[in-house]
């Protein structure tokens, strides 16, 4: 014999209206875990790949160790001094630096006196100079320890340092020199 409910019990709470229908599973649920775990996985993913170009010395493609080569870097160090030049690679340990120029102050006297000797005044011009005719004969390419890079910036294809260079590029392919060799601001640079 079947029991059956006659009566109906009264409440004010809503969840308890549909009291006879059977419970339903909702399938909401196995769509919300399903995107939780994607995402997940999606975090793992982009954790590691950080932490693998971060701690170790494999580039990896989009990582932003990875150079372009082309185009004309200024490097700042710690000591002060600043080199500009294409980097050619860098890792968490090292930046490699090709087509090296660096700034050298060089006083040059406002004034000679009577007597042909220079005069106490003198004007400091900042000079561009090409590495590789130095004392030592250095290469063409540096490896820099990063651990003493302050900062790195891209030049402008119109900054008075690319236009110094690509004009000394220029004389070099022509087999000219012309104007005051080494300053800045007249684009020449000094080899």
């Amino acid at each position: 014999m079947a029991y059956k409910r006659t009566t109906r019990f009264q409440s004010d709470d809503p969840m308890m209206e549909n009291e006879d229908q059977p419970y339903r599973q909702s399938r909401g649920g196995q769509g919300t875990m399903i995107i939780v775990a994607i995402l997940v996985v999606i975090v793992v993913l982009a954790g590691g790949w950080f932490l693998m170009s971060k701690f170790t010395s494999v580039n990896l493609p989009g990582s932003s160790l990875v150079s372009g080569g082309s185009d004309w870097q200024a490097i700042f160090l710690t000591n002060g001094q600043v080199y500009f030049g294409k980097v050619k690679g860098m890792n968490d340990k090292t930046v490699i630096l090709a087509d090296i120029y660096y700034l050298q102050v060089v006083n040059k006297p406002l004034q000679s006196t009577q007597e042909g000797t220079a005069a106490t005044n003198q004007q400091q011009e900042l000079t561009l100079i090409k590495l590789g005719n130095e004392l030592h004969g250095p290469v063409d390419e540096m490896n820099i320890n990063r651990d003493q890079v302050l900062l790195t910036e891209k030049l402008k294809k119109d900054s008075r340092v690319v236009q110094a260079i690509n004009n000394y590029v220029t004389q070099q392919k022509n087999g000219t020199t012309e104007g005051q060799p080494g300053t800045v601001p007249a684009g020449t640079v000094q080899q």
